[in-house]
């Protein structure tokens, strides 16, 4: 089938954004209860986790500063439970990929595996906590407040599963989530309630970030407020998350997956596809076809979430790491959105099945888009039935013609002529 010609679209709903992000963190630590928590001297761990936030090392860095400015000994503690195949090694390697290095913040960068057992929850669970974090005088946390990718709950990503599964580390992770949905969804806040009482976290700084994956606020939280606070700026970070700007797709395309865009490699959130044992599935949007073209060299080789798309090429399949892919689908204990798609030696090939399987037998009637990962949603291509939609919305503008997708001579699509502002494209200069 002839693949349908497509047009430029973007998404132009002004968006929240934080002008100066260093001068907030520093304002949002100095105005906070930190200066009464911590004293001259005090070993401070900063902890931060595996997710690609925005200006997450400008934000451990402003925060090392404010530390530094009270005379305490501050340093950082991964938080990411058993990401980076579970490993020092590996979550050391991860952290440096978003520049939270020794080199870069002239501060130790703890990443030891070694969790302690700290009490036990309402469930009759143990609770397990970093074995530095529980030494230290005083912790805080980095944290993304946002939707989680496999429940609804008060509380999702944010600090208190940080507080849970990043700092229970491969134990704590692992503790939560062979209750499936349940471990996360309903025990996770009974554990945070044994992790503010045995240790020495005194607060965090959550971070919300608009639909162009911009810092749009910081607040610290206090460990009094947690409880309170942490749902009601998970409500604010709905609002504002970045999402498709339709309800009904024939078939996407997404360029890339990976853990840098999301913590299922495909955000079920935006795609409408949960996937997940036992649990219903979103109402909108609703997606006939989905194809995924590569995986992201920041996944470091863990395609988590690749069986959420239909149709994929050999090289996707081909670039995952089966250590850490199955490390962390197996410790999530969720498989189903890890079974490997039907794939294709080219894209053109992987796309063309994409359209002749999409219940849509007309040519010109397929409604397609093409994305370059499920985090940046500013920009998108769509052919001509979604294009008629765009026009009747004032939030998008259509940037250009509609022309043939370009494909290399292989028959791989030029993800970096369709996207010259993505994460690949800034990559590969």
């Amino acid at each position: 089938m002839d693949i349908p010609l497509v047009a430029p679209l973007r998404q132009t709903l002004p968006q929240p954004v934080v002008a100066d992000v260093a001068a907030e963190v520093r304002r949002q630590w100095q105005t906070s209860r930190l200066a009464q928590r911590v004293k001259r001297g005090d070993r401070v761990l900063v902890a931060v986790g595996s997710r690609g936030i925005a200006n997450v090392a400008t934000m451990t860095r402003a925060t090392l500063d404010v530390l530094r400015d009270l005379g305490a000994r501050p340093a950082v503690v991964a938080a990411m439970g058993s990401h980076g195949g579970a490993t020092a090694e590996g979550q050391r390697e991860l952290l440096a990929s978003y520049g939270v290095s020794e080199e870069n913040l002239r501060v130790p960068v703890l990443t030891d595996m070694t969790a302690e057992r700290i009490g036990t929850n309402s469930w009759g669970e143990p609770v397990y906590w970093d074995k530095n974090a529980l030494g230290a005088d005083a912790v805080v946390t980095i944290s993304r407040v946002k939707l989680h990718t496999d429940f609804r709950s008060a509380y999702e990503s944010g600090i208190v599963k940080m507080l849970v599964i990043g700092l229970g580390k491969r134990d704590g992770a692992s503790q939560h989530h062979r209750w499936g949905v349940r471990g996360l969804r309903d025990m996770m806040p009974e554990t945070v309630k044994v992790v503010l009482e045995k240790t020495p976290f005194i607060a965090g700084l959550a971070v919300l970030e608009n639909a162009r994956e911009e810092t749009a606020r910081l607040q610290v939280v206090d460990r009094d407020d947690l409880m309170q606070q942490e749902p009601l700026l998970l409500e604010e970070a709905k609002a504002i998350m970045g999402r498709l700007p339709f309800d009904e797709l024939d078939m996407l395309i997404i360029g890339e997956i990976g853990k840098n865009y999301s913590g299922a490699g495909i955000d079920p959130n935006v795609v409408g596809r949960l996937l997940m044992e036992g649990q219903p599935e979103p109402a909108a949007p609703r997606i006939t076809r989905i194809c995924c073209l590569d995986l992201s060299p920041e996944s470091h080789g863990n395609g988590t979430g690749v069986g959420i798309a239909d149709l994929t090429t050999d090289r996707l399949l081909q670039g995952i790491d089966p250590v850490p892919f199955r490390m962390n689908n197996l410790t999530a204990c969720f498989l189903w959105r890890s079974k490997l798609p039907i794939a294709f030696p080219t894209d053109r090939e992987c796309i063309d099945t994409g359209i002749a399987t999409c219940w849509q037998p007309s040519r010109e009637k397929v409604r397609l888009a093409i994305i370059p990962n499920t985090l940046e949603l500013e920009h998108l291509w769509v052919s001509q039935p979604l294009l008629e939609q765009a026009r009747g919305n004032k939030h998008l503008e259509i940037a250009g013609d509609l022309g043939p997708m370009p494909f290399d001579a292989v028959g791989n699509l030029e993800q970096e002529r369709l996207f010259p502002h993505s994460v690949r494209s800034k990559r590969s200069k």
